[in-house]
């Protein structure tokens, strides 16, 4: 099992960038795929973007292509979320969450661990 703890989220006017972390302790952080979702108020928990544990791979949603770009260290057991050009619409509760890779499905849910979340909000 592996723990995670999210940060970086915050209030932005549309148009701006955040970038957000999620740390990971307590498991093999280098050996798990690593994804992002977010969660609207009154909407689904819903996929955002995943990443490999070599970070050779990534899965984009069509809503955040060209401006979400994720990445990984593995030497800081860290996850991040580069999020550009944001609009209101991304406003959300953004969770990332940890999973044993599993062949071509590597990016699919479901995952085994989360985080508690953090909040963007994008003023228009």
């Amino acid at each position: 099992q592996v723990q995670l703890v999210e940060s970086g989220g915050g209030l932005v006017q549309a148009g701006g960038s955040l970038r957000l972390s999620c740390a990971a302790s307590g498991g093999s952080f280098s050996s798990r795929a690593m994804g992002w979702f977010r969660q609207a108020p009154g909407k689904e928990r819903e996929f955002v973007v995943a990443i490999s544990w070599s970070g050779g791979s990534t899965y984009y949603a069509d809503s955040v292509k060209g401006r979400f770009t994720i990445s990984r260290d593995n030497g800081k057991n860290t996850v991040y979320l580069q999020m550009n050009s944001l609009k209101p619409e991304d406003t959300a509760v953004y969770y990332c969450a940890a999973k044993v890779p599993v062949g071509s499905s590597w990016y699919r849910p479901p995952y085994d661990d989360w985080g508690q979340g953090t909040q963007v909000t994008v003023s228009s």
